[in-house]
């Protein structure tokens, strides 16, 4: 028998794909019904907290537990450093307390009294002069005739452009909850990216099989790339349990988490262009440098998407005495994106032309030359830019408008992933997966596709995720989940859907192939007449449900998407003031399961990469090498006075969905930062280096005081 086809429908015949479904989760989440890690509280519950150490590099001469050991409602206080241990940053875990509860625990962390020796540290990852001790050259690039390429340009352009380290500031910070039900048998209720990898980490832990390990993450609430490790915290909450008895609980402290829980490294680097007097590209040169904490940084891919310009290229990773990075949405992107759109941003400016004009004039250089071409014009029109551009040097006025753009790529191949779909003989469709959702959108994702398949209405599936017993699915990194789920859950329902049409097929007297399902009726194709209602198709199953099962397939996904930004920003030039006004953001992502959902994605991406414009950066003390703003406080986030107008537009074309399912969530957060300082040169009139852009900063770039 033939099986229905495994492709997804055309855009004009899809019932429900690409169309706007409502979230299947969003009634939960805004009446509080959601459920998180924090809201998990078990009888007999332990809370864990941990005394971190203060310095920027120190080595353990002792730690005395016995305040805290004696403190009333603490069961255990412990040090988890040997004396003589190197602490290599500030916020390393020293010592754990597990108590009755929160307060108590807190309290008794305070009470835990270490004697260190203060060692020499760096926390100075964007200077780019320090000695081996903390710097390390890495291997250079060189791609062809770069010599050659500067002879041949009319201009060469030179510039230094940077990024700090940001946080990831989840919303919801990193903890767990651990439960050792026997011997041989544990659950845990973990904030995490990898649901269906936990139970093994936890089995190590405490040494029993896999299998006998439950792991839950109904709701999570942000990772952006933290959430993969299995940390000390869960580890320490681990043993407690273990050691205990008792379920135990931690989540990570504000101040914990902004120090050790994950941040994206910083960027820096000193860059020549070479270009013709009509704005082609001939040469790129740069020296980057950057730290992403004790273990040195990651090279920044420049010049990045205009990335077949002849060029030479070297790197300095910087070893600081801070938390160690973790990926950030988009590992390396937008530091590479700003460093390279701010320079030919630059060289458009030096020459007098349009930089519109210089970017479609060098798409040439790179992989998908009509897609940015399309998206560049696309976004020219939405944002009106061939009207209202004015150059920098005509900029007038104490409050200046100014515009700026960026491009950016992304690979976005979905992960390997299992599915399965339940049919049953009252009608009722369940699918399964142990995928999680970070705010994709997971469970509407696969209720789109499931009830496209079907035929049925999204509302009318029931979605299970967010648990290690449910199919093995891949962690959410990498934009990989929709296409990973997505294709999993089509292969699933059209194998449950094969079943149920051999079952209907000979009521409907004709052959399993020549039927169908769709606006809830099971029917023969060329007889639309010979139908039978969903109900009655199904009452033909029996008492055994049919039960489809699938896999990941590269024939419904595919890798590779472009983009392209424009930003607009108000600059008081008194003040130093920047202030955003709109923000267009053009992207391709394949077939869109949902457009709600793809737009909220780009959406989320513009506004976290405003916040890293215009206020992310976590500020170490140099002299202590402790943080200065790990808090909300003072680590600031845009908020939604902040961001402006914000203009998304997908291409959702026939073409564009014919490549199949390819991930939205990282490439739009790459180019904010760099179509913004873009914007606030055209309008300044002149370069501020590095984000972000505060007041001080601009106000430095203009020489008017301010120090960075």
């Amino acid at each position: 028998m033939r099986e229905p086809k495994k492709s997804w429908p055309r855009l004009d015949e899809a019932a429900h794909l690409g169309k706007r479904t409502p979230r299947l989760d969003a009634a939960d989440k805004v009446t509080g019904r959601a459920r998180y890690t924090q809201d998990v509280n078990l009888d007999e519950m332990l809370h864990l907290k941990f005394t971190l150490c203060p310095h920027g590099r120190a080595r353990v001469r002792s730690v005395d537990v016995a305040a805290a050991q004696a403190l009333d409602g603490v069961v255990v206080a412990r040090a988890i450093v040997d004396e003589g241990e190197e602490l290599e940053h500030a916020g390393r875990e020293v010592a754990v307390v597990a108590a009755e509860s929160e307060e108590i625990a807190r309290a008794a962390a305070r009470l835990v009294k270490v004697e260190y020796e203060v060692l020499e540290h760096n926390v100075a990852g964007d200077a780019p002069d320090l000695p081996e001790e903390w710097a390390r050259e890495q291997r250079g690039r060189e791609q062809g005739d770069v010599d050659a390429g500067f002879a041949e340009a009319d201009v060469v352009v030179e510039g230094r452009y940077g990024a700090p380290i940001v946080t990831h500031c989840c919303l919801e910070p990193h903890g767990s909850v651990v439960e050792v039900v026997d011997e041989e048998h544990a659950n845990t209720w973990s904030s995490t990216q990898r649901i269906s990898s936990v139970d093994e980490d936890l089995a190590g832990e405490l040494g029993i099989n896999p299998e006998n390990v439950r792991a839950v993450c109904q709701h999570m609430g942000g990772g952006f790339g933290s959430k993969f490790q299995f940390d000390v915290w869960d580890r320490e909450c681990a043993r407690i349990a273990d050691e205990t008895g008792r379920p135990v609980k931690v989540m990570l402290e504000r101040d914990h988490e902004l120090m050790v829980a994950g941040s994206r490294p910083s960027a820096c680097a000193d860059v020549r262009v070479g270009v013709k007097q009509d704005g082609t590209l001939t040469a790129w040169e740069s020296r980057s440098w950057g730290s992403g904490g004790a273990s040195g940084g990651s090279a920044p891919r420049l010049p990045y998407v205009f990335d077949k310009v002849p060029q030479r290229r070297t790197h300095v990773s910087i070893r600081t005495n801070t938390g160690a990075a973790r990926p950030w949405r988009a590992p390396m992107s937008p530091q590479s994106c700003l460093i390279t759109m701010a320079a030919l941003d630059d060289a458009a400016a030096k020459l007098g032309l349009d930089p519109l004009d210089l970017f479609l004039k060098n798409v040439q250089f790179t992989a998908r030359p009509e897609v940015y071409e399309e998206e560049l014009q696309i976004a020219a029109r939405l944002m009106d830019w061939r009207t209202r551009y004015v150059p920098r040097a005509a900029q007038q006025g104490t409050v200046r408008r100014g515009l700026g753009l960026s491009v950016h790529t992304w690979g976005g191949l979905g992960h390997d992933s299992n599915c399965s779909t339940t049919i049953r003989s009252d009608g009722s469709v369940s699918v399964s997966c142990g995928t999680q959702d970070l705010g994709t959108g997971s469970r509407t994702v696969l209720a789109v596709v499931t009830a496209e398949t079907l035929g049925l209405r999204p509302a009318a599936i029931d979605v299970q995720i967010g648990d290690s017993t449910l199919p093995p699915s891949g962690g959410s990194g990498g934009s990989t989940t929709v296409g990973g789920i997505s294709s999993a859950a089509r292969n699933a329902a059209l194998d449950a859907l094969r079943q149920l049409l051999a079952r209907a097929a000979p009521e409907l007297q004709a052959a399993p192939e020549e039927c169908r399902a769709q606006g809830g009726r099971v029917f023969v194709t060329a007889a639309p007449e010979r139908a039978l209602g969903w109900s009655e198709a199904c009452a033909l199953i029996g008492p055994e449900a049919l039960a489809g099962s699938g896999r990941t397939d590269p024939e419904l996904m595919a890798e590779g998407v472009g983009g392209a930004q424009m930003a607009e920003v108000e600059v008081d030039v008194e003040t130093g003031v920047v202030t955003m006004k709109k923000l267009v953001a053009v992207q391709d992502c394949g077939t869109v399961v949902d457009l709600t959902l793809a737009e909220s994605q780009v959406y989320g991406a513009c506004i976290m990469g405003i916040s890293s414009a215009l206020f992310e950066e976590r500020v170490m003390d140099p002299g202590t090498g402790a943080c200065l703003n790990p808090n909300m406080a003072f680590y600031r986030l845009a908020g939604i006075g902040d961001v402006g107008e914000i203009v998304v537009h997908l291409m959702q074309t026939e073409a564009h969905h014919a490549r199949g399912v390819i991930g939205i969530g990282e490439p739009p957060v790459i180019s904010p930062i760099a179509a913004i300082s873009n914007a606030v040169a055209n309008a300044a009139g002149v370069r501020v280096p590095y984000a972000p852009f505060t007041p001080r900063a601009v106000l430095n770039a203009l020489g008017k005081g301010g120090a960075r």
